[in-house]
């Protein structure tokens, strides 16, 4: 029992003991360690830049798919390849309102919905006219699922969309560019060839830096039963899960009242698609796992590089501190404690060299997150990052240290000191 406690106490002295003669060494011989270090330097500075870009570019895209809405479910028609409506018209194809009245009901993954329609259409006021404008009609669930604000007046409501009211919302954009008041509300516009009386004015969308806009400079909202009265556009739904964890159900529940509703046989494809922001999101989670890995992997290879330059050095140790190693060995040191020794100052080596790598590619990343228009401002190095490059830096100088070190253990004390 006694012997078990002494072991690891005995264990520990001769760590810090060859740590110091380690460190000893490392400082007797800056310029010659300062060199060795170089490629493990470079290795781990490379590897933690190139993380940090990695991990940069995944939180901006992340952050960029949190402007749809993590949990919105994106549904539309869309023709077959195959089966009896591949060459279907899209007449056939297309949505109807009706076809998503008690989806709420028969999915209970989805928490709301909006149906969507857009079109374009002549906007005027007085004597200011706009070509091409672009009118969506929504529901009033459009609002808590494109959290989209009211900054002056109300929303559409419910009455409004069952009375088919000829009221609108617009962006402070088509405000500006329409010359109204700035306090808007209660004006009234053409849409094409009839009146609309401005109830709100909605905040623009947050454009996507990454992957461009996806809202008009200038939009017109209106009531989805007015616009399907008026022009019958083509249409679509936005929904939303009741959280993300449930995507998968929603979509699955969507599906299956979809292929009921437009009365599918078992067999047929779908003639619509229902994609999920959630799912792209572990999609590209999944990429820039596989991308962060190749990427390391190959960088990583510049810390082989230099864990041959640490092997080469404490070769050079060995050879020149021959006579010390044998006069150690002939006052009883034994070979495991050579061995711990050499193997110490290489890792010891390969940790100084870490530290400085780490510095460097900080550095880098800092430059990195400045480039202009590189979409990388969010770019940081990991705690896992920093931690597996020092771990395979402690790995490179147990490997490449190993040799050396065990051939130190292996001289014969009489050869060692006969060494000039």
């Amino acid at each position: 029992m006694f012997r078990l406690i002494r072991f690891p106490a005995r264990l520990v002295r001769l760590l810090l003991a060859s740590t110091a003669l380690a460190l000893g060494q490392i400082w007797a011989n800056k310029v010659r360690s300062m060199l060795t270090t170089i490629g493990i330097v470079i290795g781990v500075a490379a590897v933690t830049a190139v993380i940090a870009a990695l991990s940069g570019l995944q939180a901006k895209v992340l952050k960029e798919f949190e402007t749809f809405g993590t949990n919105n479910i994106f549904i539309g028609p869309s023709r077959p390849e195959t089966g009896p409506k591949r060459n279907a018209p899209w007449q056939t194809i297309r949505f109807y309102p009706d076809h998503f009245d008690g989806m709420l009901e028969h999915c209970p993954s989805i928490a709301r919905f909006t149906r969507l329609a857009r079109y374009s259409q002549t906007i005027r006021h007085r004597e200011k006219t706009l070509e091409n404008v672009t009118i969506v009609g929504i529901e009033p669930d459009w609002h808590v699922i494109e959290s989209r604000s009211i900054t002056l007046g109300r929303p559409i409501s419910v009455i409004d969309t069952d009375h088919t009211r000829q009221v609108c919302l617009i962006t402070p954009d088509m405000r500006d560019k329409l010359r109204l008041d700035r306090d808007c509300v209660g004006q009234s516009i053409y849409i094409g060839p009839r009146l609309f009386q401005i109830v709100g004015l909605v905040e623009k969308r947050v454009e996507s830096s990454m992957f461009g806009g996806f809202s008009e400079p200038m939009e017109v909202y209106i009531p989805f039963q007015t616009a399907w009265q008026l022009e019958q556009p083509w249409m679509f739904v936005v929904a939303s899960s009741a959280s993300t964890d449930v995507s998968e159900e929603a979509r699955a529940e969507a599906r299956f009242f979809l292929r009921r509703q437009r009365q599918l046989r078992p067999g047929e494809p779908d003639t619509f698609r229902i994609e999920a922001v959630e799912q792209f999101v572990r999609q590209f989670n999944q990429l820039a796992v596989m991308m962060t890995l190749i990427a390391g992997g190959v960088v990583s290879i510049t810390l082989l590089v230099g864990g041959v330059g640490i092997m080469n050095i404490m070769l050079v140790s060995v050879s020149e501190r021959t006579r010390e190693i044998g006069l150690r060995k002939a006052v009883g040191a034994r070979p495991s404690a050579i061995l711990l020794q050499f193997l110490v100052e290489a890792v010891a080596l390969c940790f100084v060299g870490g530290a400085m790598g780490l510095a460097v590619g900080q550095a880098l990343t800092y430059a990195i997150s400045n480039i202009p228009n590189a979409q990388l401002e969010e770019a940081f190095i990991p705690m896992w990052a920093i931690a597996t490059a020092f771990g395979f830096a402690a790995v490179v100088g147990l490997v490449f240290g190993m040799f050396p070190a065990w051939k130190a253990s292996r001289l014969d004390p009489i050869e060692a000191l006969r060494h000039e």
